[in-house]
């Protein structure tokens, strides 16, 4: 029994095994005391967080290296055993295997990288973080109803994007396109309506129109898609109660919120400042409206 217990203990493969577990423990401790003096010292970042991601990449291929070396006589016997083990792990891991693959094709792919903002698997957010099996987002919107953290961190598996579709909202054009609609009483100058809207754009244009136009070009350049403007645009369409002018406009895609308020505060500043001859209307049909109107028909019922 003695005998026995000795043989198991003096294993070649054995103790290869237990020099590799031996090993791969000193690499990422290593690894830890690397990163604690240097580079989570590193103010920056967007810098601090991919030499973190670089030095933990060392850790494994030191750790592969190490695996070889220590194993380079009975990689033979390894490799079966690997392969028949590997069968049975591939089968019982297939989310985490596909996670893997996905993470190689969101690096390889430039489907989006760390401080994107993108909708993965219906979920809004920032990119703060692309692990090996996960991604990891700072939620935006939900409850909130503006593009703004709502103080959520979600984690998605990487395996979504051979599923879902990937938008992104700053890769290769960081802008967008927003929209704001008013409603102007019958009776309006409209004309008057339309250079108020056109006037309210000018910082905008200022600010984003020459940087988005030249972005602008490099997509048309690179894919097969049209031409199209990028400065600010108002139509008017005839409603039943009013008539809508609809200004639409080229925005930095983190600005939205902060770009739609001042436009509003202009462009009321100057209906008021119109004398009477732009004056807004008021949507009947809109659900609060309506909703305030139903109660107040219900109120005078009742009395």
């Amino acid at each position: 029994m003695n005998e026995e217990i000795r043989k198991i203990i003096l294993n070649p493969l054995l103790e290869k095994t237990f020099f590799v577990f031996i090993g791969i423990i000193a690499i990422w401790v290593f690894i830890k005391v690397i990163l604690r003096r240097f580079a989570y010292k590193i103010k920056d970042t967007d810098n601090r967080y991919h030499t973190r991601k670089f030095i933990d990449f060392f850790g494994y291929v030191f750790s592969i290296i190490l695996i070889i070396v220590i194993f380079n006589n009975n990689l033979g016997k390894v490799s079966v055993a690997f392969g028949i083990a590997g069968a049975g792990i591939a089968f019982a891991l297939q989310e985490v295997i596909t996670s893997v693959a996905g993470w190689i094709a969101i690096l390889s792919g430039n489907y989006y990288r760390t401080g994107d903002r993108v909708q993965l698997n219906g979920i809004k957010g920032d990119v703060i973080d692309i692990g090996i099996l996960r991604t990891t987002l700072m939620e935006i919107g939900e409850w909130i109803d503006a593009d703004l953290y709502n103080g959520r961190v979600v984690r998605i598996a990487n395996s979504f994007v051979f599923k879902e579709p990937v938008f992104n909202y700053s890769a290769d054009f960081p802008f967008l396109w927003d929209e704001i609609k008013i409603a102007v009483q019958y009776g309006s100058d409209y004309k008057m309506a339309e250079q108020i809207l056109k006037n309210a754009c000018e910082e905008i244009e200022d600010m984003y129109v020459d940087a988005a136009h030249k972005t602008w070009k490099r997509m048309v350049n690179k894919y097969m898609i049209e031409d199209a403007s990028i400065s600010p645009m108002v139509t008017l369409v005839v409603r039943e109660n009013f008539a809508e002018f609809t200004l639409r406009y080229i925005v930095d895609y983190k600005k939205r919120r902060s770009t739609k308020n001042k436009l509003y505060h202009n462009i009321l500043e100057s209906f008021e400042a119109s004398g009477g001859r732009v004056k807004l209307a008021v949507d009947i049909n809109h659900p609060i409206l309506t909703r305030s109107l139903e109660v107040k028909t219900t109120e005078r019922t009742v009395v």
